[in-house]
């Protein structure tokens, strides 16, 4: 069963995911100052910057990785028709996503575990708290 799996596309409002990194008094005080000097806009500019950077670096082990792990990288979304269908083929779905794999709202955690053998996302899982907690057992 294939779906639609979009490549990923620059930060819009929507599209990210909130993380909270400690830093050191010294390392902070460097990307404040390269801030006040105009390099980057504030401190999530540079630290966005700092992260795409090193992700280009190693772009070649990051590809290889991803075709080893069979994984679908950008954003795939799981409706509950497509789930309905796979369940009537009597199949079921290991999902493998880098990037953020999305379980509609409508999926009930029934459907889900009917059709979900395992679950791995590298990046973020959006689904309803009752949906993760039913898949909880099938997440690697």
């Amino acid at each position: 069963m294939v779906g639609t799996v979009s490549e990923l596309r620059p930060r819009s409002s929507g599209d990210s995911e909130k993380i909270t990194i400690n830093l050191g008094y010294v390392d902070l005080g460097h990307i404040d100052l390269l801030v006040q000097d105009g390099f980057y806009a504030n401190r999530t500019d540079f630290i966005r910057t700092a992260i795409r950077n090193q992700v280009e670096r190693h772009a070649e082990a990051a590809q290889k990785a991803v075709a080893r792990r069979s994984l679908e990288l950008g954003l795939r979304h799981f409706s509950r028709a497509l789930l309905e269908e796979v369940r009537a083929a009597g199949e079921m779905l290991d999902i493998r996503v880098l990037g953020l794999a999305s379980i509609d709202p409508a999926v009930s955690v029934e459907l889900a575990r009917a059709t979900i053998r395992s679950i791995s996302v590298l990046g973020a899982l959006q689904a309803s708290a009752a949906v993760k907690a039913g898949l909880a057992d099938r997440l690697r």
